[in-house]
């Protein structure tokens, strides 16, 4: 399931809620006399809804058919709020979790992978697919504002136009400018200006799942994909192993 990210963590689920505890502790001020109860208490609930947002991970891919994986283009990952030793194996799983879903998003179309507290949304232009990793609680159109400035920025300001059809291998050109955007946007209404300065959103339809299992075709094996993955040391394909022996009610990374 989301499990690579997903049974590769009661980690996160773990530091979600003691993110959620602390954010919501920093934030608990008193109103000021001008303002209302019931004003006060709106503010109050949409701040602490704020605060649980996160943007984990932000890629870019470019699709080589059903047959072959996809190259990456570009990665960046937040997982300061793990343990030291736990970090080497999140970005690894994080990659894998992005390119499986990747590969299984076909050209034109838009699709959101929930798991527990995460989402993966991801949306194939082309063949040049962008894939985030986000917290339930962010918005998915802010999500998808963010896909379509990385496909965008992608093709103006690193590899000009269509350029990247002719890379044959993983590429890292991609890093810095997703390094900054993974920044920017862990703000959802820094997301939301870019419809005022872009096209509207497409109105294809987000196809929605539930499990990454469910994006798998039939007969794959999400186990079988982890044994098989290149993107995954030993120590990660143990990390996500013993995460699901000792946390199967808890499938997320």
């Amino acid at each position: 399931t989301m499990a690579t990210v997903a049974h590769a963590s009661a980690v996160v689920v773990s530091h979600t809620h003691a993110r959620a505890r602390g954010n919501g502790a920093a934030l608990h001020s008193r109103a000021s006399t001008a303002r209302t109860a019931p004003e006060h208490r709106r503010r109050r609930h949409r701040h602490l809804q704020e605060s649980h947002m996160k943007v984990t991970a932000l890629s870019l891919w470019k699709s080589n058919g059903d047959d072959r994986e996809p190259h990456v283009l570009g990665k960046a990952e937040d997982v300061a709020e793990f343990g030291f030793f736990q970090r080497p194996s999140v970005r690894e799983m994080l990659v894998f979790i992005s390119r499986t879903v990747a590969k299984r998003t076909a050209v034109g179309a838009r699709q959101s992978v929930a798991q527990d507290a995460y989402m993966v949304h991801v949306t194939n232009k082309g063949g040049l697919i962008a894939v985030a990793v986000v917290d339930a609680e962010y918005p998915s159109r802010s999500a998808f504002c963010v896909l379509s400035a990385m496909l965008e920025e992608y093709e103006t300001r690193v590899v000009v136009g269509d350029a990247w059809r002719a890379l044959s291998a993983d590429d890292s050109r991609g890093d810095e400018m997703l390094e900054g955007m993974l920044i920017k946007y862990q703000d959802p209404s820094a997301a939301d200006k870019i419809l005022k300065i872009q096209r509207e959103l497409d109105d294809t339809k987000v196809v929605l799942h539930k499990t990454i299992d469910s994006v798998l075709a039939r007969g794959e094996k999400l186990d079988n994909l982890v044994d098989k993955s290149t993107d995954l040391s030993l120590a990660s394909q143990m990390f996500y192993k013993q995460a699901k022996k000792q946390n199967q009610c808890c499938t997320m990374m």
